[in-house]
């Protein structure tokens, strides 16, 4: 398996790995417009043959990141690869200079595993409301709101 930043080609195949879960309404859905323009933010975890997951480190505000759209196919899970993901989307941020990074997620028991902890969600900087305001879910957003401190 090899974490690597994917191609403008990979969108498609991203897409596929993300539908099933927001199909389920675990995950926010992703258009292929939405997937194109952050795609810088993206790692993808291959083996020999596909894509087998992928996670998004977006930066925020001046010190804030966010670690989302973290997806593993079902068929490659429990082999490692979203904490493989999350961890890499951690280094960068610390190269990128960030101090906290957070999340919104519906497993804070596998986010707990790297230390992120729960916050109140009016915590978070402004920025993220105004994803939040398109989101099919507000105000009666589900998620957790958990933050790492680098």
């Amino acid at each position: 398996m090899q974490i690597s930043k994917p191609k403008s080609a990979d969108v498609p195949e991203i897409k596929t790995i993300i539908d099933p879960f927001a199909q389920r309404g675990i995950m926010l859905p992703r258009s292929l417009h939405a997937l194109y323009t952050c795609l810088r933010d993206f790692w993808v975890v291959r083996d020999a043959e596909q894509i087998c997951g992928c996670c998004a480190l977006t930066v925020s505000w001046e010190s804030f990141g966010e670690i989302r759209t973290l997806a593993v196919r079902e068929t490659s899970q429990g082999l490692g690869l979203g904490r493989e993901l999350v961890e890499r989307c951690l280094e960068e941020a610390k190269e990128l200079g960030l101090n906290t990074v957070f999340t919104l997620t519906y497993i804070p028991d596998f986010f707990a595993q790297f230390g992120f902890k729960a916050v109140d969600k009016s915590t978070l900087p402004n920025k993220i409301w105004s994803d939040c305001i398109h989101c099919q879910y507000f105000p009666d957003c589900r998620e957790v709101a958990m933050v790492y401190e680098l």
